[in-house]
């Protein structure tokens, strides 16, 4: 089903930030499952910790940094063409699932930070009827949606799409236009 080779315009820079991506995510989750493993406190009092959470921050922001680029990227290559829109829709689902991930994260850190954001963001959920569903200032709902919930479903939706692009193949460049005179 899958194939084991590329084609040679693979080898463009712009396609490496699809494997960037999939290699800093590789490193949230793992970091990420050693914070969890600890508990929410013990970053801010171990050195360790304190390592392990900055490896987090870092790998989440070199995740964000490919991610935008590589939509950029197909954006302008219109990667939905030759029946693989459904590809681009869940890398733009993954994208939007990522950034409420980065949101419960955030207001997760357990420092002045992050329950100054929570109080601001309240307002902003509550206006749009979402309050009563999702509670920023719960730390205990907020962590759960930020380790258990939004991971699983980014992490599913990755691999799809990762699943798609190797059984449609990558998408190939404009054919460039020759004009006869």
């Amino acid at each position: 089903m899958l194939p084991d080779t590329q084609p040679a315009y693979v080898a463009s820079w712009i396609y490496v930030f699809g494997v960037t991506t999939l290699s800093a995510l590789a490193v949230v989750i793992l970091s990420g499952f050693i914070l969890a493993l600890k508990g929410p406190q013990w970053w801010h009092v171990s050195g360790i910790g304190h390592f392990v959470n900055s490896l987090h921050l870092w790998s989440v922001e070199i995740f964000f940094f490919a991610m935008v680029i590589h939509l950029w990227g197909k954006f302008f290559m219109a990667a939905w063409r030759g029946g693989r829109s459904l590809t681009w829709v869940t890398g733009v689902v993954t994208f939007l699932t990522s950034i409420a991930t980065a949101f419960t994260g955030y207001v997760s850190q357990t420092n002045f930070d992050s329950q100054w954001i929570s109080t601001q963001a309240k307002d902003g959920i509550n206006s749009t009827g979402a309050g009563s569903f999702f509670n920023v200032l719960n730390f205990g709902q907020m962590l759960m949606w930020h380790i258990v919930l939004l991971p699983l479903v980014a992490v599913i939706l990755t691999g799809l799409h990762v699943l798609m692009v190797r059984a449609k193949g990558v998408v190939p460049p404009f054919e460039e236009k020759v004009e006869a005179r």
